[in-house]
């Protein structure tokens, strides 16, 4: 698909829920779950930023960046306890 058409449908499904509200909460739940798993991403895109610099990445997945985006900092210091101790 063109990226100007999935924009504009993203867009257009942003536009119509601030409008129209979220009236359902299953529908608040899963928008409450998917930006916490982009807040995940983002984190983990700033620690692959700055441990670029010192040799370490994390791999950003759907899994490292749903750990890291519900369980916060502690999470990412889990899975950086992990990645290092346990998959060496």
């Amino acid at each position: 698909m063109e990226p100007f058409f999935v924009l504009s449908l993203l867009g257009a499904a942003i536009f119509l829920l601030l409008v129209l509200g979220a009236p359902m909460k299953p529908l608040r739940l899963a928008g409450q779950g998917a930006i916490r798993i982009l807040t995940g991403a983002l984190f983990l895109f700033f620690l692959n930023a700055f441990g670029s610099l010192f040799g370490y990445e994390l791999p950003i997945n759907f899994m490292t960046a749903a750990v890291t985006g519900f369980l916060g900092l502690p999470g990412l210091a889990a899975l950086i306890v992990m990645d290092v101790t346990i998959l060496p």
